[in-house]
């Protein structure tokens, strides 16, 4: 997760509040995030898009907000040809990814702060992705403007963002707003990339989650907060156990689905 240099975006004092302290937070939550089944889903739906091209394409994927390194898993083992990098605020997260990917190269950034010549990332991308980031940052539009500086001319980025209602859970962890179809498309519009499609992914079952995250509200955030190893409990790994089986009968796209998708070109 990379995140804005706005001052309300600095890390908290309170080693319980993981709103903004992305090595809190990923420390607390690696292992139930590994296997949270709504991760599984978008990092599935990522894998899906970026193989509609055909295998011999050149892929060099750079993952905006690459967290601990799960989404480089999934795309490094699908396509073992790409190249890729990440770049994290997290500490944390970065010296996990590395361990988990060692193929990749990961870095610690700032995209408000760092700039692409430090890394060699300048124009180095052909794809860029962006899961669940927008929502975190104070100025998601300037964000998408410093991604450019890493992408090749036309390059494509797939981003994923959360749509429906917001629960406490979601301002727990920073969340400042939800998307629609229409407001990503408007702010991909004024960063700069010419949009190819946006979809509601995720109907009915992940909705059904979301639900679950909703009505659990405050509680859910207080036995994340308590869990010094992010392990969820016993009762929340079942859930999500059954969650796994039921996302199979997702769909990717209909009026419904409460998982916003959207796919775009960086412009010249």
């Amino acid at each position: 997760m990379t995140i804005s240099e706005n001052t309300s975006m600095r890390p908290s004092n309170n080693p319980t509040d993981i709103r903004d302290d992305w090595d809190e937070h990923w420390s607390h939550l690696d292992s139930a995030a590994s296997a949270n089944p709504a991760q599984r889903m978008r990092h599935d739906i990522i894998r899906r898009l970026l193989q509609e091209e055909p295998p011999t394409a050149i892929r060099r994927i750079c993952d905006f907000g690459s967290g601990q390194g799960d989404l480089a898993i999934v795309l490094t083992s699908a396509l073992p040809a790409a190249e890729f990098a990440g770049l994290e605020m997290s500490r944390y997260g970065v010296e996990v990814s590395r361990r988990k990917v060692p193929t990749g190269a990961f870095h610690i950034a700032n995209l408000f702060e760092n700039h692409p010549d430090e890394f060699g990332l300048r124009n180095w991308a052909t794809h860029g992705t962006c899961s669940e980031v927008l929502e975190h940052v104070d100025d998601p539009k300037a964000f998408l403007e410093r991604c450019r500086d890493y992408l090749a001319p036309n390059a494509r980025l797939i981003i994923t963002v959360p749509g429906g209602p917001m629960s406490a859970f979601d301002r727990h962890i920073g969340h400042r707003t939800h998307f629609s179809q229409q407001s990503i498309s408007a702010l991909l519009d004024a960063a700069g990339y010419r949009v190819e499609r946006t979809c509601l992914a995720g109907f009915p079952f992940f909705n059904l989650y979301r639900l679950t995250v909703i009505l659990r509200g405050r509680r859910l955030a207080q036995d994340v907060s308590q869990q010094n190893s992010g392990l969820a409990t016993r009762m929340a790994r079942m859930t999500m156990a059954v969650f796994r089986l039921l996302f199979r009968a997702n769909f990717l796209d209909t009026p419904f689905g409460w998982q916003v998708v959207a796919i775009a070109r960086k412009q010249r």
